[in-house]
């Protein structure tokens, strides 16, 4: 209360957010959660966790998943991301599916389904991969995914990959 009167703190949607790393790939992601801080503030991370390469033969990705509050609309925010994985190196003139210093998607921002203009895809249907779905489970486990309604703790636990084991590295 100021003067009497209620203020109400800014509302800001929260964005969740995987990472991945296939190309030096702690300090990338690393040097990531610092500028997603910084920009942000303070963010929900999980742990990085070791996964093989996904559409195409290359070396493991560490793969991380972040939440954010972001004061950006979700087109915004995707810009941001892509200029922050071009600053580390980015290379989008190869083929989809290749080695990456730095990839960060929205794979949910709030409960908000959407498809397109462009690529922009909410939820993103990565989700259906061990490396998107484990990280966010492990952090927001009641969220709920407004395309099935099941909370992605469900999911994990229903996931063909959920029994095999998974190897953590500090970021």
């Amino acid at each position: 209360m100021v003067d009497g009167k209620f203020t109400l703190a800014p509302f800001h949607p929260k964005a969740y957010l995987s990472l991945g790393s296939n190309i030096d790939a702690q300090a990338n992601l690393r040097s990531a959660v610092v500028a997603l801080r910084a920009r942000f503030g303070d963010l929900l991370l999980s742990n990085a966790y070791v996964f093989p390469a996904v559409g195409f033969e290359g070396v493991d990705f560490l793969n991380a998943a972040a939440v954010i509050d972001s004061d950006l609309d979700p087109f915004a925010l995707n810009d941001w991301l892509h200029a922050l994985e071009d600053a580390h190196g980015r290379d989008r003139s190869g083929p989809r599916f290749g080695d990456r210093p730095l990839d960060i998607d929205i794979v949910f921002y709030d409960d908000l389904v959407l498809d397109g203009p462009g690529h922009l895809q909410l939820p993103r249907d990565e989700l259906r991969h061990a490396f998107v779905l484990k990280p966010l489970a492990e952090i927001a486990p009641d969220f709920v995914d407004p395309r099935s309604g099941r909370t992605l703790a469900a999911l994990w636990a229903e996931h063909p990959d959920h029994d095999h084991g998974v190897a953590t590295v500090a970021i």
